[in-house]
């Protein structure tokens, strides 16, 4: 018989971001919380994401920057071979240091408990979790509130052959006790941009097959830019291709590639990497029996306030189908405390959300593209401006990269703002509080910038709207 555990106002399934915002401002509200998690309390970003993957880009980072040969004059640099177990150690010891003080020590300080078991949800007459215990025990919880925080998994497509070959996903890749000689990175999105750019910088021949082009929810300019990074650094790039089998040969895989023109052939690799994007994981928790709906890929539906179906139980982060960025699924988590204790009727806006690709170097954006601008019917002025003339970026040595910013033909608003560049994370910032502030080009043209900055490639891109920025000298305004 299950052991019942009643009376809190929250009841949260994960560990993650969401989880962890929502019931840290519900203990500032003076509620009850307890959570529930089947695998490693902290979820995705700080185990398996952003923060291991970061940190072996960073070292990937530093290994290209001894053995790019000399970039500056007078500057000699060198690598020897990669202490990959070593590599891989120290990623592992930075998590479990972060997991522990962003997540396990963090949930002591702020007073709920955290229960290690699978829960679902049952619908007897009013909704609860019963949640088989890792010890092999039941528990039964009841609260006034749910909320689904469990996140997204990665996603294979139906390839032949794949699921018996074998292959790693971005989660597994980075937990290898050996790095690979060669790798197929199935894929062309962020994760797949990222992992290909991180094993090829550590010394792994990497060819990528992507059934569009790199990067393609981005700018045309800037998905041409990174394809040309890429091959530069040596990667083999196959755009507008598709996998169509996939087979062992002996200790290695073979892949049968087909391109645009129909025309096949086999790639023979070490390891597989399959980066085709991510799905909620909503399989388990039997949502029907609550009336939970759920969409095509598995998402939870809410509303403009990430209440579900049911009015008791809510949904944030990656679960919701919503953007997949741990910082959209803090804001869910926060948000959905207010709502369900406040009645603040609080929503997410989207309009400007930033997003960044940690390659390097980086590729960022915010608002409209080019296209977007114009399905939505708007009068639409872009200009493109590449790092060559961005005085910092001549300084640095290393002017691959551009911005594009995207304006109203009438009104001359930022509507859009589109980097490839070191440092593009940090700039894109900028961006979306101009964006945000509902700024001119004019505007960002004439507001001050730094002289010898990467974020003033703004300003110099705002000012091709209405000069010829390479009359100017180099810190003219």
């Amino acid at each position: 018989m299950a052991h019942t555990r009643s009376d809190y106002d929250l009841a949260v399934i994960g560990s993650g971001g969401g989880a962890f915002a929502a019931a840290i401002a519900a203990r500032r509200k003076g509620k009850s919380v307890v959570m529930v998690e089947r695998g490693t309390v902290g979820g995705t970003c700080v185990n398996t994401g952003c923060v291991p993957s970061k940190a072996l880009l960073a070292a990937a980072e530093a290994r290209r920057g001894a053995t790019d040969g000399p970039r500056f004059p007078g500057i000699h640099t060198e690598a020897g071979p990669v202490d990959f177990p070593a590599l891989i150690g120290g990623k592992d010891t930075l998590v479990q240091s972060m997991r522990a003080d962003k997540y396990v020590d963090l949930a002591a300080d702020y007073g709920w408990d955290i229960i290690t078991g699978t829960a679902r949800f049952t619908g007897d007459d009013a909704p609860a979790l019963h949640v088989d215990l890792a010890d092999g025990g039941t528990d039964r919880i009841e609260a006034a509130h749910y909320l689904i925080a469990t996140g997204s998994s990665p996603w294979a497509p139906p390839i032949e052959g794949l699921h018996e070959t074998g292959y790693l996903t971005s989660t597994t890749a980075m937990d290898l006790d050996h790095q690979p000689t060669t790798m197929l990175v199935i894929g062309g999105g962020y994760v797949a941009l990222e992992q290909a750019q991180l094993f090829a910088r550590l010394g792994t021949e990497v060819t990528m097959a992507v059934r569009s082009r790199l990067a393609s929810h981005e700018e045309p300019e800037v998905s041409a830019a990174i394809e040309d990074i890429f091959t530069d650094e040596g990667i083999t790039v196959h755009t507008h291709t598709r996998i169509v089998a996939v087979a062992r040969d002996g200790d290695r895989m073979r892949a049968t590639v087909r391109g645009a023109d129909g025309g096949e052939r086999d790639v023979h690799t070490d390891q597989l990497l399959v980066a085709t994007g991510r799905r909620p994981v909503t399989e388990a928790l039997d949502l029907a029996s609550v009336g939970v709906k759920t969409g095509e890929h598995g998402q939870v539906v809410v509303d403009e306030y990430l209440r579900t179906t049911n009015p008791r139980i809510w949904a944030a982060g990656d679960v919701t189908g919503d953007p997949q960025y741990v910082y959209v699924a803090a804001a869910h988590g926060t948000l959905i405390a207010d709502n369900a204790f406040d009645n603040a009727e609080r929503s997410i806006d989207n309009r400007h959300l930033p997003k960044v690709t940690f390659t390097s170097p980086a590729i960022a954006s915010v608002g409209m593209t080019d296209a977007q601008a114009a399905e939505a019917g708007l009068p639409c002025d872009c200009r493109v401006l590449p790092l060559a003339y961005v005085p910092r970026a001549v300084a640095n040595r290393d002017t691959r990269g551009l911005v594009k910013l995207v304006a109203h033909a009438d009104t001359g608003q930022l509507l859009g703002a589109h980097l490839i560049a070191e440092g593009a994370g940090e700039i894109i910032t900028a961006a979306t509080y101009a964006l945000t502030a509902g700024m001119t080009i004019d505007q960002i043209a004439h507001t001050w910038h730094p002289y010898l900055t990467m974020s003033e490639a703004l300003k110099l891109a705002a000012q091709t709207f209405t000069r010829d920025v390479t009359t100017l000298s180099c810190c003219a305004g």
